[in-house]
């Protein structure tokens, strides 16, 4: 059922309106429509509202206005102002959890407006229009930072609950007042300071040295308001192309990260806090490209882009879901860039992903709900931005495109944002693939894209193969080869107890974080390899016993399985690395359906080959099948 358009019947805005309606006849006749408020009350400013299924000119008020009984999670209708593809998801989840939601946004057929309670065409940069859009709901909040944060200092004077809180909008509208708030809090930033002559921005170079980061403190986001200097005689133009100082500059010295990285921190009206898995951010053109979770770091990086970004939301006011994006330098060390105070392109994954979405959890902190569970309930996923290819007709059909391949692959789901006007570069929707493991995922990532467009890393190895010496190749090497048939990424090295302590301790303490979940150790003679490591690791270790000269591998099969209580070893047969490579590969498949169907298939494969000897030998008879 389509919607229906009401708007106020004030002459002046019907002529201001009037190119952005519908033509006559379009839509069914609209009726006049004011906001709340005594008879008194001044002539509020032109609003249109588009009421989803209802006839009626206003949506039912929260209880304890009218009194109505609630049914859904909560009793407070949530303003969102702006209604884009975040405004959109946030209301595919209020309608999962039974919460009305009412949009603020200048576009009729913005990409929230299917999907909403309410929708009310208007600025929301225009404070009257904020004021009585504020007149509809319980608790305000933002789907888009560039709002018109002095209205709401004013709204939240008067008791409207505003969350996440103005004084938060107003910090995070500014990138050079972020920095500075950050920076007063203790919380690592990279080196920054405002420029407002040419003067300044040459003594910044000089300071900071080039390349040099200049940036325009306000309305700057997806690449759009930054620009680089490579050096001094770069300077006029670049400050020219963001539109002058008199614009808002600011600079910071070049960060020469190693990773993008981005923690959803979510906190509640009560002021706790649960922070979402870290993931890497990819991007193209200072576009989010692609966003792969978890990220593939230490547990050490791990928990200090966790405290980092608890520490900054920690210091800014209000509830809400926020986003805070992360550089991870060459030397790990963690900075960070810039935090946006609600549901982010880097959490869009956890729609599928988590136990609970960003966008859900945005809702339960806003309103007092105790916050859910952010924990992955995939081992891996990867979230793809549909980016627009081309303007107009020629993008759409390069995206459905895109999509039609999607709808083909494992675990992908397809999010479109329904934006009306396609251009270059241009957010139109997401894919989210889910899977069992990093490299599943990448390797669906890209059969879907079957171009260059993006090329995956390659994938850390999951499974390692570890000798003491070289002689034991020649065994070893049966892991390798088994492993391969499933396409598992592996590695295989030297590493010697007695000759490399160092090196096997450096090894066994960075195999989880390097991605390891099986080692497989082959060790003849004193065999000490697996039980070493397996003391440094809580991998799991598969002992292989090598055959030696002396006593046949006999001693290695004895010190393996001979491990004390409490440091477990898995010992195979002498010489049997093939075993030990399916068994690691069935230990990562017991999770992993789809690799343990791989597993099964290569069983019924040894079976059929069995099968077709036995067969031939009994059509042959021995003396022949011998020949």
């Amino acid at each position: 059922m389509h919607a229906r358009l009401l708007s106020a019947p004030s002459p002046a805005s019907t002529a201001s309106s009037s190119s952005s309606l519908p033509s006559a006849g379009a839509r069914p006749r609209r009726a006049s429509w004011k906001p709340r408020g005594p008879a008194s009350a001044p002539s509020p400013p032109a609003l249109s509202l588009r009421a989803r299924a209802a006839m009626e000119p206003a949506a039912p008020l929260p209880q304890g206005q009218d009194g109505s009984p609630v049914h859904g999670v909560s009793n407070k209708v949530v303003g969102v102002l702006g209604g884009g593809q975040l405004g959109k998801m946030l209301c595919q989840a209020a309608s999962q959890m039974g919460i009305k939601v009412v949009i603020l946004d200048p576009l009729q057929d913005c990409p929230a407006s299917s999907v909403c309670h309410e929708h009310v065409v208007g600025s929301f940069n225009d404070g009257d229009t904020v004021r009585e859009f504020a007149k509809r709901c319980g608790v305000l909040t933002v789907e888009i930072e560039h709002v018109d944060a002095a209205t709401l200092v004013k709204l939240e004077e008067q008791g409207v609950d505003c969350e996440p809180k103005a004084s938060t909008i107003m910090i995070i509208q500014d990138k050079y007042k972020q920095k500075k708030h950050f920076s007063k809090f203790g919380i690592p930033v990279p080196d920054f300071m405002e420029v407002d002559t040419l003067h300044s921005i040459e003594e910044a170079g000089e300071r900071f040295g080039y390349p040099l980061m200049v940036k325009s403190k306000r309305n700057a986001y997806d690449g759009r308001g930054n620009a680089v200097a490579q050096k001094k005689e770069e300077l006029s133009s670049v400050v020219a192309s963001l539109g002058g100082f008199e614009h808002g500059l600011y600079v910071e010295r070049w960060t020469p990260f190693a990773k993008e990285l981005s923690v959803i921190v979510a906190r509640s009206r009560d002021g706790s806090t649960v922070c979402y898995p870290v993931v890497e951010t990819i991007h193209k053109d200072s576009i989010c490209h692609v966003v792969e979770a978890p990220a593939e770091v230490s547990n050490k990086i791990k928990k200090s882009a966790t405290d980092v970004a608890e520490k900054a939301i920690k210091s800014l006011e209000g509830a809400g879901v926020f986003a805070v994006e992360l550089f991870l330098t060459e030397d790990d060390q963690i900075l960070l860039n810039e935090v946006a105070p609600r549901p982010h392109n880097s959490g869009h994954h956890t729609i599928e992903s988590c136990y609970t979405s960003q966008y859900e959890q945005h809702l339960r902190a806003i309103l007092g709900i105790p916050l859910g569970d952010p924990l992955m309930k995939a081992p891996a996923a990867i979230m793809y931005n549909i980016l627009g290819e081309d303007e107009g007709e020629a993008g759409f059909f390069l995206a459905h495109q895109l999509i039609e391949r999607a709808l083909n692959i494992p675990g992908a789901s397809i999010h479109w944002y329904a934006k009306p006007e396609m251009r270059k570069q241009r957010k139109m929707g997401h894919i989210t693939i889910v899977g069992p493991s990093k490299t599943s995922v990448l390797s669906r990532l890209d059969n879907l894209l079957q171009t260059d467009t993006y090329t995956p890393k390659k994938a850390s190895p999951r499974i390692s193969i570890i000798m003491g010496s070289d002689s034991d190749l020649s065994v070893m090497k049966d892991a390798e080869n088994i492993i391969k048939k499933f396409n598992i990424p592996v590695e295989t090295t030297i590493v010697s107890a007695h000759r490399t302590p160092e090196r096997m301790y450096e090894y066994a303490k960075s195999a989880q974080d390097r991605g390891v979940e099986v080692i497989i150790a082959g060790a003849g003679g004193a065999a000490h390899l697996p039980g070493m490591v397996a003391s440094l690791t809580c991998l799991p270790v598969l002992g292989v016993p090598i055959k030696t000269k002396s006593l046949s591998g006999v001693d290695s099969l004895l010190s393996i399985v001979q491990m004390p209580k409490g440091i477990a070893v898995g010992a195979l047969a002498i010489d049997n690395a093939e075993n030990a490579g399916l068994l690691a590969v069935q230990m990562l498949g017991a999770r992993e359906p789809e690799l343990l169907g791989k597993v099964a298939k290569y069983r019924d494969e040894l079976r059929d080959m069995v099968l077709e000897k036995a067969e031939r030998l009994e059509n042959l008879g021995w003396e022949e099948y011998l020949k």
